[in-house]
């Protein structure tokens, strides 16, 4: 039985990983501190003797020869603080969680001699693309230091690659969505904030006149890329993953979500528009998307309850949030 571990597995995208790994037969060891991960997201597992957990593990903390990655043959590396407006204010603690993080799991896949090692890399690499859509080769600007400190850890595992021969793909999501969708305290991702919105009887706030583009991709379909790039044998590789056709704007979300609409400032440093070339992903390991987005979003108001506790952010409030990130990013 193929052996995996899962870093930020109990955590969003992490979470929906380890399903798909049960579900093909695989036994999953999940690393994660539960600092943004939820032990609520492994619930279904509990009691499956093909998965581990054994309570809150810091990846910092782990040892080269850490005897959770013995007898491993696929690592799936989502660990690390995914927020990106706190990132202006606490630039040290992401390039800790997502730079040193990720160095103490490529040693530990290293000594394990593990098959794949794929990182969860970030389109916000290529900040403002000017390519449209935007491949691979495009040029490198990251806008912010969670930008930052996920391209360094992408280049820490392909340079682990290179020099110690360990096998390495690196994917960069666009916009990932789906159930349980992180529901911290920091403002974050559009789907919580208007879900929770939703839930309360208040506006959407759209940041922006609604009109940017945004590449949604369901986070079933991710899962399943990763899966296919440790199953293929291709390394070295780096991979764009998006929801393959024209990207819909926010105001199409609002409109499937379907609700009133209050208007923010837009905010320095965020794209007009995200937009993943797919073409190489498909080609090299025949992903394509299954979810189509109105499909991805009836999926999400019928989880609307999860996000019952989650934040409600009011005009007021995203302008506290959002204060340091317009005084460093404005133009």
């Amino acid at each position: 039985m193929p052996r995996t571990v899962v870093t930020g597995g109990a955590g969003f995208i992490g979470s929906h990983m380890v399903d798909l790994l049960v579900e093909r037969g695989f036994e999953v060891t999940v690393v994660d501190n539960l600092v943004g991960g939820r032990e609520e997201n492994l619930a279904r597992h509990r009691g499956n003797p093909r998965v581990r957990f054994d309570g809150p593990v810091d990846m910092l903390t782990l040892p080269p020869d850490s005897p959770l990655f013995k007898g491993v043959d696929y690592v799936f590396h989502f660990g690390g603080i995914g927020d990106i407006v706190p990132s202006i204010e606490r630039p040290l603690d992401y390039m800790r969680a997502n730079v040193n993080g990720t160095l103490a799991v490529l040693e530990a896949a290293r000594h394990a001699r593990v098959r794949k090692f794929v990182y969860a890399a970030s389109s916000s690499c290529y900040g403002l693309a000017t390519e449209l859509p935007t491949t691979e080769a495009a040029p490198i600007k990251p806008e912010y230091p969670y930008a930052l400190s996920k391209y360094l850890g992408e280049c820490a595992a392909l340079h682990w690659g290179q020099v110690y021969g360990l096998p390495v793909v690196s994917i960069r999501m666009f916009n990932i969505y789906g159930p349980r969708a992180k529901t911290t305290g920091a403002y974050g991702a559009v789907f919580g904030v208007f879900l929770a919105q939703k839930l309360h009887g208040q506006p959407f706030t759209v940041v922006g006149d609604g009109t940017q583009q945004r590449d949604f991709v369901y986070v079933t379909d991710v899962a399943r890329a990763y899966l296919q790039a440790a199953e293929s044998d291709r390394t070295g590789e780096v991979y764009n993953l998006g929801g393959g056709g024209t990207p819909p704007t926010v105001n199409r979300l609002v409109e499937l979500m379907a609700g009133e609409v209050v208007y923010l400032p837009k905010r320095p440093g965020e794209p007009d528009c995200t937009w993943a070339d797919v073409t190489k992903i498909q080609r090299h390991l025949g992903w394509a998307p299954t979810v189509s987005f109105p499909q991805g979003v009836a999926s999400m108001l019928r989880h609307i309850e999860d996000w019952r506790t989650a934040p409600l952010w009011t005009p007021e409030k995203i302008e506290a949030a959002t204060r340091v990130w317009f005084q460093h990013l404005a133009r």
